[in-house]
């Protein structure tokens, strides 16, 4: 029985290869709409360092990028306080990323309320659910 809120990839298994298939029908327009989104030298200058270490931390799978009109942004939940970078954001990313879960895919499960947390999966990282939406990324990922 599939679960009616299941959104993650598929996972096909072929000559003893998994290959994931991302998953459709991903809204992140209107999911991040009420965001606030910050373009990447913005966020270079929060962070106190060069764009190219942002496009580092995006590459390293620590940050993620939304693209609207092709001009590439990073969701400020996703970033820590004080111009740092959240651990805890960076590794659920990981973890997910790891798993085989895609950009999109990553920031849907981040932003798309959860009544278990409750809340946000993105809202507990910066708080005493961090630990717990970790565990569940590493979950899902199996």
């Amino acid at each position: 029985m599939v679960d009616a809120h299941y959104w993650g990839p598929t996972r096909i298994r072929r000559a003893g290869k998994v290959s994931y298939v991302t998953t459709p029908n991903i809204d992140l327009d209107s999911l991040l709409a009420d965001e606030e989104l910050m373009p990447l030298p913005d966020v270079a200058e929060y962070l106190d360092v060069p764009v190219t270490k942002v496009h580092d931390l995006i590459g390293a799978h620590k940050l993620l990028v939304y693209r609207r009109d092709g001009v590439k942004y990073v969701p400020s939940l996703l970033l820590g306080e004080g111009g740092e970078l959240s651990k805890f954001v960076g590794g659920a990313i990981m973890v997910l990323h790891d798993g085989g879960y895609g950009e999109d895919e990553i920031l849907h499960y981040l932003f798309t309320p959860d009544e278990s947390l409750p809340g946000r999966p993105v809202d507990a990282l910066h708080g005493h659910g961090a630990r717990e939406v970790i565990r569940r990324a590493q979950a899902m990922a199996f």
